[in-house]
């Protein structure tokens, strides 16, 4: 089963979930519900209280209830208790609290939205800009961002028409264009930028969205027309195209006297615009 990871808010609390392809279903993670409704200090240890407690709904989860890949606090995967949309109806009717009720209609409504997404892909676009608009991104940002993630996605089909696997051959083919073209890994652009488990493109400014797209599009061009086997040509290709939009950094900061690759993450750039309106 094939399964995109996500992140859900109630309330302004996230959620971690998981949509299957294949049962075209949202799984969500059960001690992030369960902290979402109880307020718990400790969702995990609530859980096996509950579940020891009551007999017929420990064998309900046990039978029922799947291990999924999720991420962590840490942003690592990691296999995760998880349950969907029916699945966790059975289990909040064994735990008291106010907010049950209303719950029960958000998680309606996420499955309905999804629903209809596959429908009309672009409800999805219209969900983005809603929800990076209510963190207060820019509309200029957002159109950038979403045409980032296009691009981003059109890259990975390439690579997963070449047989590639997800996880760490696209993290690794993704660190070899961020490396060429920004002078960092991944992990470097994140700890230079402050952040943790944040997504790094949803802290980018402008230019560097710019650059990486441009970066990510000529790799997939480039793939296209050379057809990459083994994974050092992969890497080559990567690298190729990382080269090119590198090139266009390099001109454009000596055009302009200013550094491309910026210590602005989200907060600082939100700031930025916020300060624009005002103005």
């Amino acid at each position: 089963m094939e399964k995109g990871n996500s992140i859900k808010l109630f309330e302004d609390k996230k959620i971690r979930s998981a949509w299957d392809e294949e049962e075209e279903e949202w799984y969500f993670s059960v001690v992030d519900v369960i902290e979402v409704l109880t307020d718990s200090a400790n969702p995990t240890d609530y859980l096996k209280k509950l579940r020891k407690r009551d007999d017929l709904l420990g064998d309900y989860i046990g039978t029922n209830c799947p291990q999924v890949t999720m991420i962590t606090e840490s942003g690592k995967q990691r296999k995760t208790l998880a349950a969907n949309t029916a699945q966790l109806f059975r289990i909040i009717q064994s735990i008291p609290s106010k907010k049950a009720e209303p719950f029960k209609l958000w998680l309606a409504e996420v499955a309905k939205q999804r629903l209809d997404q596959l429908q009309d892909p672009e409800l999805s676009i219209e969900q983005a800009m809603t929800d990076y608009m209510r963190l207060g991104y820019s509309e200029n940002w957002i159109n950038q961002r979403l045409k980032s993630i296009e691009i981003r996605k059109s890259l990975t089909d390439e690579w997963k028409r070449l047989g590639l696997q997800e996880g760490l051959e696209f993290a690794l083919l993704t660190d070899v264009i961020y490396k060429t073209w920004a002078g960092k890994t991944t992990k470097e652009y994140k700890k230079f930028k402050g952040l943790k488990k944040e997504n790094l493109r949803d802290n980018m400014t402008n230019k560097e969205l710019v650059l990486n797209m441009l970066a990510e599009l000529s790799t997939k061009e480039i793939s296209e027309t050379t057809n990459p086997e083994s994974f050092p040509e992969h890497e080559d290709v990567a690298r190729r195209g990382g080269n090119i939009a590198r090139g266009a950094r390099l001109k454009l900061e000596a055009e302009t006297g200013k550094k491309v690759v910026s210590r602005l993450n989200a907060k600082g750039i939100r700031s930025i615009e916020n300060k624009k309106n005002k103005d």
